[in-house]
């Protein structure tokens, strides 16, 4: 089988058995381009650690980051990794190989303050006005990916308001229960109450667009920058800046590291040790205390 052929049942591998989301695997697939490029008519048997490295400086000379240089040996190594179990490959020659270190950005972050300022003020009293206010809080409330947030169905009892919880399907179809804090339940019941008005029939989305079926993910980053710029906030407020600003208000009020690291559902605690640059205040340590909209006044 020719090395392309090989690399493509890899994917194929990664989709069906990892069930890995779309864009991990175009990352993915494009890391595997670069590969194939850089070796030119050598086979992926006979790399070394040694030739991977001069790839590496090379990718490094043309402006590569350290994040995406580490991302791509990420997807080699898992590459051989596969042909090590699957086909016999003697070795890995990415295993040992590490990508240059780069300067680590912290992710931004709302303040309490700026959180509150952009979930409290009034808004219209229209369907739209309450789905966005629906989405924007449990994305705070909750700390979901984007992904997560547009997935979820309405019918499907995933979203528990009586048990103030959501259960939600991350990155590697890790599922986890996280909770939802009043104010978020609050506009999700009010969301609830004007679903009907912009919902296709027989949809099951529970957030749904125009259209009236499931909203894209553009739609949501779209409505919340202009939600931000209406209050006051400028236009470069994202759904993830909802989620770093749900795992730094928490983390910096219930000192729980672990705890974050569940609701976030990061697969390492090294993801969200990112979050430790904040001054700690230790106060409670449960979530209806730790999060600042978790309890009504």
């Amino acid at each position: 089988m020719k090395d392309e052929d090989l690399g493509k049942a890899w994917l194929k591998t990664l989709e069906h058995q990892r069930r890995l989301s779309p864009h991990t695997l175009a990352n993915y697939s494009r890391a595997l381009d670069v590969l194939f490029k850089l070796k030119e008519k050598s086979e992926l048997r006979d790399l070394d650690a040694a030739q991977i490295r001069r790839f590496v400086a090379r990718l490094h000379a043309a402006g590569l980051s350290g994040r995406t240089l580490a991302l791509t040996l990420s997807a080699w190594r898992g590459l051989y990794r596969w042909l090590a179990r699957q086909r016999g490959f003697p070795a890995n020659p990415v295993q040992s190989v590490r990508p240059p270190k780069s300067p680590r950005h912290l992710p931004k972050a709302l303040s309490v303050e700026q959180a509150q300022q952009l979930l409290e003020s009034p808004t219209q009293n229209t369907p739209e006005a309450a789905r966005d206010r629906a989405m924007f809080e449990l994305l705070y409330s909750s700390g979901l990916r984007l992904g997560e947030l547009v997935g979820l169905d309405a019918d499907d009892g995933r979203l528990d308001l009586k048990q103030a919880e959501v259960t939600v399907t991350g990155k590697g179809a890790k599922t986890r229960t996280v909770p939802v804090g009043a104010r978020a339940r609050e506009a999700l019941r009010d969301w609830l109450k004007a679903r009907a008005q912009l919902a296709a029939p027989q949809e099951r989305a529970l957030f749904v667009g125009a259209r009236g079926r499931r909203i894209a993910p553009g739609t949501v980053q779209t409505r919340l920058r202009a939600w931000a710029k209406r209050q006051g906030l400028g236009a470069s407020v994202h759904p993830h800046m909802l989620r770093h600003s749900f795992a730094s208000h928490v983390l910096q009020s219930s000192q729980d590291l672990r705890a974050v690291q569940e609701m976030l559902g990061h697969a390492s605690i090294s993801s969200t040790q990112i979050y430790t640059h904040l001054d700690f205040q230790a106060l409670a340590k449960v979530y209806d205390a730790a999060h600042p909209r978790a309890r009504k006044k």
